[in-house]
């Protein structure tokens, strides 16, 4: 929302609920409804006198740190849980930290809450309702006014930590976070039950200050996910949506249930890869090197890319291909080409891969994981790369009755993400799907990758040689030989190739498409006879639908800006990367390269040989399958009647 039409939320109404948020920390009684407590170690038995453990640790003065909970020993007490997981006598810096965010994030999420009641009539209802004369026609829309607020509170609760932890956040990530206790039956309820919900995940994880600090920040990320969607069908939530407001002190900005987010990425745990040593796979290496300088291209400022305006802009893609052939190289090359060139810009950049440990029993977390994955990549303040590996393993094709819920979940988060009504593409992030089962995957789903990289790792003798050469390294004595090693790897030479041999189709039944296309037309040079292959291929194979036109042209306008931007556009800032927006578009307009017949037929004949390797990966599959059932079942025959 607009800066201009944010309210600020006065600071003396913050600090007034600090005295309310503290005793939260300090402590309560919370009986979970919806989540589970975790099983607790027993105390081990002492003789009378002996203080418990840690009964002699330092305690601060510190207004918001002191004193142990009088609450009896099964209630939540945050502040000494926080305390207990630097695992020292003093209060760790982190600790101290992660009290005061949490202290500021409750008073802030109560203060907007009390800012919601006015705006809905609650607050009026409160104090009749206080008086017995609440009438009982009223009482429903008190409870949903009570759920509106509650909404609001976890939300604010919930992007308030997020916000205020993110640039305290360090390597580690948690995984497996859950929010289970997620109550709407008044403001105060709804924040102890997700308070109890982070001192379950802090008891599981928090182990030392790094994991302190990540499981809050992933407690935080979940409880955002699952409000917003509990709060889309909320009646009268216009009351929380339909208003603004901004904490000046922090410059933390409250826009409805849109996380706010610190132009934060983090540091990327990852062993990124030169572009040298990724052997073969000449097209994909190429279309992701392009892709990454598309991405730093991004401004921040108008929050829009040129690539996207003139197009060429790959938002999503999908990689396939053989175990061992080079998706995890390609992935890590990627990154650590995005990384330096962030780096080098001064631009904060996030990578996060979704994975099979995403998919949750519970009903629903599933898709929150999904979403909160989606959400941290497309953050517009930041430059994102998200990676989906093993994508047939974590998203269910629909109608299958072996994918669980949860993979189901997923499928309906990414298809809605990556070509659904609300989906904008602003050009900041880009997601990569990678498979070796491709064909397993959803078909709609795949069709939503803009792009294909056939990832077949080395195919040439060369190839073979210059894999040999690089994973030996450079310890031993054996000569080169005759061979110019590395030479088949430059990258101009390799894709001008793989391009050329795109002529034609691969794939045996898309070969028979194209030849009896070419004898009724001839050679393929205007509109009218490639829109007759296109059908004829549609006719041939049902799932080449307009979606894969789309996908077709988008590859062509791609080859239109594959195009050699020069080196320094990216050694420094300044040269490009700094420039206004209208000047980059005037720099990237002026290289754009004509899109001519043979660029379409090349991009169809990669999109439709993609398609038809899947059909018949499919039909094999199925059909070896179905043979192993057959022999099973004569040899069981076989044995029954007595055979040996």
């Amino acid at each position: 929302m607009d800066a201009r039409n944010e309210m600020e939320l006065p600071e003396d109404e913050v600090r007034r609920h600090y005295p309310q948020a503290l005793a939260l920390l300090t402590g309560f009684e919370h009986a979970p409804r919806l989540g589970r407590a975790a099983p607790q170690p027993a105390a081990a038995e002492r003789s009378p006198g002996i203080a418990a453990a840690g009964a002699g640790r330092f305690r601060p003065t510190t207004p918001g740190l002191a004193g142990r909970s009088t609450a009896r020993p099964d209630g939540v007490r945050l502040l000494e849980r926080i305390e207990d997981a630097g695992g020292d006598d003093l209060l760790t810096p982190a600790a101290a930290t992660m009290a005061r965010v949490l202290r500021r994030a409750i008073a802030i999420a109560l203060a907007v809450a009390d800012e919601v009641a006015a705006r809905s009539g609650a607050a009026e209802l409160k104090r009749i309702n206080l008086e017995t004369r609440l009438p009982a026609e009223r009482h429903q829309e008190f409870a949903e006014l009570l759920a509106v607020e509650s909404l609001a509170a976890l939300s604010v609760l919930a992007n308030a930590v997020g916000f205020l932890l993110a640039e305290h956040a360090g390597q580690q990530t948690a995984d497996g976070v859950t929010v289970d206790e997620v109550l709407t039956d008044n403001p105060l309820t709804a924040l102890q039950g997700a308070l109890w919900d982070l001192d379950q995940n802090l008891a599981r994880m928090a182990q030392g200050d790094d994991m302190l600090i990540a499981v809050a920040l992933a407690w935080a990320e979940t409880l955002s996910a699952a409000v917003a969607a509990r709060g889309e069908s909320a009646p009268r939530i216009r009351a929380f949506t339909g208003a603004a407001w901004r904490v000046e002190a922090d410059e933390f900005p409250i826009a409805g249930f849109t996380p706010a987010t610190k132009a934060h990425g983090g540091p990327v745990a990852m062993a990124f890869k030169k572009p040298e040593e990724v052997i073969g796979n000449a097209i994909a290496k190429h279309q992701a090197l392009r892709l990454a300088r598309m991405l730093v291209a991004y401004d921040f400022e108008r929050m829009a890319n040129p690539f996207v305006e003139l197009g060429g802009f790959t938002f999503t893609f999908l990689g396939d291909g053989r175990p061992g052939t080079g998706k995890t190289t390609l992935i890590q090359m990627m990154a650590g080409v995005v990384n330096d060139y962030c780096q080098m810009a001064g631009y904060p950049f996030r990578y996060r891969n979704l994975s099979v440990d995403n998919i949750d029993s519970y009903q629903g977390k599933s898709g929150q994981n999904a979403r909160a994955f989606i959400n941290a990549i497309i953050d517009p303040k930041v430059i994102g790369f998200g990676t989906i590996d093993d994508i047939d393993q974590i998203a269910g094709r629909r109608g299958d009755r072996q994918s669980s819920s949860g993979q189901q979940e997923i499928t309906a988060v990414l298809m809605e993400a990556f070509a659904g009504a609300s989906t904008v593409v602003r050009g900041n992030a880009t997601f990569g799907m990678f498979s070796n089962h491709a064909e397993s995957i959803d078909d709609a789903l795949r069709q939503r990758a803009g792009a294909r990289f056939l990832i077949d790792g080395p195919k040439t003798r060369e190839d073979y040689i210059d894999i040999l050469a690089l994973l030996l390294g450079r310890r031993h004595q054996i000569p080169v030989g005759q061979h110019d090693l590395m030479g088949a790897q430059v990258i101009r030479r390799a894709v001008a190739a793989e391009y050329a041999g795109h002529s034609r189709p691969a794939e045996p039944g898309l070969i028979r498409v194209f030849d009896a296309v070419r004898r009724d037309h001839g050679d393929l040079e205007d509109l009218a006879e490639l829109g007759s292959y296109l059908f004829a291929i549609a006719e041939a194979e049902p799932r080449f639908t307009g979606r894969a036109v789309k996908n077709i042209t988008d590859a062509v306008k791609a080859r239109a800006m594959d195009f050699d931007m020069p080196d320094a556009w990216f050694e420094t800032p300044e040269p490009f990367l700094r420039q206004p927006y209208d000047r980059k578009l005037e720099m990237i307009e002026a290289l754009r390269l004509p899109i001519t017949t043979e660029m379409v037929v090349q991009e169809i004949n990669r999109y439709a040989d993609s398609e038809w390797r899947y059909s018949d990966s499919a039909d094999e599959n199925a059909i070896e399958e179905a043979v192993r059932s057959m022999e099973r079942l004569a040899e069981a025959k076989r044995r029954f009647e007595g055979g040996t």
